[in-house]
């Protein structure tokens, strides 16, 4: 706790850090605290799980005071970021409580009314930001701490101009900190605008290269869903992230391997926020192991225990492919991301190599028997605990005391044993026997590393 208080946090603080066991302050805590509580403009260059929520929420907390109005704000880019930045703002702030209003579309608006009109403090994204602002139910000028949270994904995004005109509308005289996984030339802008001479501070990613193996396999097409699953069967693994380019895919994928057994749930941006959180928080307490998603889970979401990493499409976006793979090889524990590649996706994958500084080793795609599929109806109705039909046991797993370990030892089936014929996707994943995936027999199975949850 000492170098945590060499930083300058005050005893309320210090108190929650105490609580929370955390041992000693990251890189970006160390090099950034100090100047932030000193009140200076910074911009950092910092990945999501690098403690920067503590930098500026240490910030945040020693500078606003109960009952005086909205005197910070926060702007994320995902709705599932904003939710988990304002509850680690509410954790710091126990020991000097704080009201902090989290405001984000895709939920009602009233409720959010009566929160902004208590907030000390305010975290959402800037859309509905903007639209309180139209609305007048929102009033920033009283901010004097200012924070943009993941910068170059929401600039990605677009939201240049809703950014433009929040920072604007808050008072001149502010402290503003700015973190950003990369600095682009529009995160440059920004700073160049709204900041005072900032302190520019970099630390390293979480991800540690010499702790992530990267593997490709070839694939044909209709057995790329059949290999994913013998992967999983054969992999020892902890939670397990599958990344697809469209919602569909992400239903297919997430129906079919509850379907053959392997209890999977899925997120996209078609679920009402509430059914996302509820996804989140039963994948981050490891009720179930795999989490079948697009991008909007790739992002900003902190969630400790992820092993492997399967991007079933390769990403149009050869910066994406960075966020998604940084979801494993955290604080120092073993990742794996693995790519499964059929004809449509090896210009994506070019691009990968192009852009990114990455070694993705080939492996020797193995034998997998075909297996069933079923066919993702377009109006289909999300079963409540795992957002989708009901397939599968309905309880899902606890988590405790179950990593290491396979999917083919957790259901105690057989690989192929359902057999059969795809019941209606057609030739691109239809399944007609066991055959090779393009492969020699046998070669290319590799098993996992434990990936052991904490």
């Amino acid at each position: 706790m000492e170098r945590f208080r060499q930083l300058g946090l005050p005893e309320q603080i210090i108190r929650v850090v105490q609580e929370e066991n955390f041992e000693k302050p990251t890189e970006i805590q160390e090099k950034t605290i100090p100047m932030v509580l000193a009140g200076k403009d910074v911009i950092a260059g910092s990945a999501t799980g690098s403690g920067k929520t503590l930098v500026f929420g240490a910030g945040i907390i020693v500078n606003c005071e109960r009952g005086k109005g909205i005197q910070a704000i926060v702007l994320t880019p995902t709705r599932e970021l904003a939710e988990q930045v304002g509850k680690a703002l509410m954790l710091f702030s126990k020991y000097k409580p704080l009201s902090i209003a989290i405001v984000y579309g895709g939920v009602g608006i009233e409720a959010q009314m009566r929160a902004l009109h208590y907030a000390d403090v305010v975290v959402g994204t800037p859309g509905r930001i903007l639209d309180h602002m139209e609305r007048g139910t929102i009033n920033l000028q009283g901010v004097k701490i200012a924070v943009l949270d993941e910068a170059d994904r929401m600039l990605d995004m677009g939201f240049i101009d809703d950014v433009n005109k929040i920072i604007g509308a808050c008072r001149d005289r502010k402290q503003t900190l700015l973190f950003s996984a990369t600095i682009t030339k529009e995160v440059k802008y920004l700073s160049q605008r709204f900041m005072r001479t900032p302190e520019k501070v970099s630390a390293e990613p979480q991800v540690d290269p010499k702790l992530l193996a990267q593997y490709y396999y070839n694939v044909q097409k209709n057995l790329k869903f059949s290999l994913l699953v013998h992967l999983m069967r054969t992999e020892e693994s902890g939670l397990v992230m599958v990344f697809c380019n469209s919602r569909h895919m992400v239903d297919f994928v997430a129906d079919n391997l509850n379907h053959n057994g392997i209890e999977a749930m899925a997120i996209h941006g078609g679920f009402s926020q509430d059914k996302r959180n509820k996804v989140i928080e039963q994948f981050h307490s490891a009720k179930v192991y795999v989490l079948v998603c697009t991008d909007v889970a790739a992002r900003g979401l902190d969630i400790p225990g992820v092993s492997h990493v399967y991007n079933y499409d390769l990403p149009k976006d050869s910066k994406q492919y960075i966020h998604r793979i940084g979801r494993t090889a955290r604080a120092g524990e073993k990742g794996k991301a693995v790519n499964l590649l059929d004809d449509n996706d090896h210009e994506n994958f070019s691009r990968v190599l192009r852009d990114n500084d990455v070694k993705v080793q080939k492996i020797q795609t193995p034998y997998v028997p075909a297996v069933a599929t079923v066919r993702v109806s377009r109006d289909r109705k999300y079963n409540q605990n795992f957002g989708r039909p009901g397939f599968g046991p309905s309880g899902g797993h606890s988590g405790a005391g179950r990593s290491p370990r396979s999917f083919g030892q957790s259901h105690g089936r057989s690989f192929g044993s359902s057999g059969g014929r795809d019941s209606g996707r057609g030739p691109s994943h239809g399944h007609s026997g066991s055959r090779p995936a393009g492969g020699q027999g046998g070669q290319g199975r590799f098993r996992g590393f434990g990936g052991s949850r904490r």
